[in-house]
């Protein structure tokens, strides 16, 4: 295992510089990021040419690349174009994302996967069609839509939750929020968790189960479920990194400053140092997402080891 860790470790090397220098290259040389701080107005040349400079976007884009990236070694994500350092702003907004993320996480888990098992287990059935249509609909409505009904209904209409989250963004304020983002992720684990098991179900090792007369709650928990989340696990380690990322439409309905608001903020304003240093956090859980998902997979089934 440890080797194997290693291994994957080292494979995350090449994987991040080249998703970094991609990111660095499209955002910096698509646009004047200069010419995007004065808006309509034309900027002078004299204080073009020293904001340029101050910023080193003087240089060739290869060195601008290596002279960032050894920054981040050192925890440097540059300063945004108001002043404020890149990584000041990134302690303010990511544990509001990350308080988001877990909300949402843990409902499309629990939720997504009772409903999946309820419906494998009872496939061709009332409870497997009901699920199957309302797992459709989650999917065909967008998430603004979602969003924005919910928060009248529930924040104006029936004032049961606050339509905004405020700057510290509790976990109580943000469950609704969270509900929003783990609806379209929810509907995608019912449908992974319901077919899962309705294969399972039909396995050597459940059929001796339950010859053997274990009984059906063991069966369901130790033989079946067990392998049934394998897929399930799949999507969550790359739904970790989309909750994150994906979290913009959530956060602007909600006024929530968490990544998504920074960054749209910064593509809104051409801010490319602040696009560059989240999307450089960003591409990084992705991948320790998916080594921990890789990991999690010997645990769900013993007959898989790494070498």
């Amino acid at each position: 295992m440890g080797r194997y860790v290693i291994r994957r470790l080292l494979q995350m090397v090449p994987v991040f510089a080249g998703t970094t220098f991609l990111i660095f290259v499209m955002v910096y040389a698509l646009g004047d990021p200069v010419a995007g701080l004065f808006g309509d107005r034309a900027p002078d040349p004299a204080t073009a040419a020293r904001l340029r400079r101050e910023f080193g976007l003087d240089r060739p884009l290869w060195q601008q690349y290596l002279l960032y990236l050894g920054k981040v070694f050192t925890g440097d994500f540059g300063t945004a174009f108001n002043g404020r350092p890149v990584a000041e702003l990134m302690a303010v907004s990511f544990p509001v994302t990350v308080r988001l993320m877990l909300v949402a996480l843990v409902i499309e888990t629990v939720v997504g996967v009772v409903l999946g098992v309820v419906a494998g287990l009872r496939r061709g059935r009332g409870a497997d069609t009901s699920v199957l249509l309302l797992t459709l609909l989650v999917i065909s409505v967008p998430t603004f839509v979602t969003g924005a009904t919910l928060q009248f209904l529930l924040g104006v209409r029936w004032p049961l939750v606050s339509p905004a989250v405020s700057a510290q963004a509790p976990f109580g304020e943000l469950l609704l929020p969270g509900v929003v983002l783990a609806l379209v992720s929810l509907a995608y684990i019912a449908r992974l968790t319901r077919t899962s098991v309705a294969e399972n179900a039909r396995a050597d090792h459940v059929r001796t189960a339950v010859a053997k007369g274990l009984p059906r709650h063991r069966v369901i928990t130790h033989h079946l479920l067990r392998n049934s989340l394998i897929p399930v696990v799949t999507f969550l380690g790359a739904d970790i990194g989309s909750l994150m990322a994906g979290a913009l439409v959530t956060e602007r309905i909600f006024n929530i400053q968490g990544v998504g608001y920074q960054l749209y903020q910064g593509v809104l304003r051409q801010n490319s140092p602040t696009v560059v240093g989240f999307v450089t956090i960003l591409v990084l859980v992705f991948l320790a997402a998916n080594l921990l998902v890789d990991l999690l997979y010997a645990v769900l089934d013993p007959r898989i080891r790494y070498a």
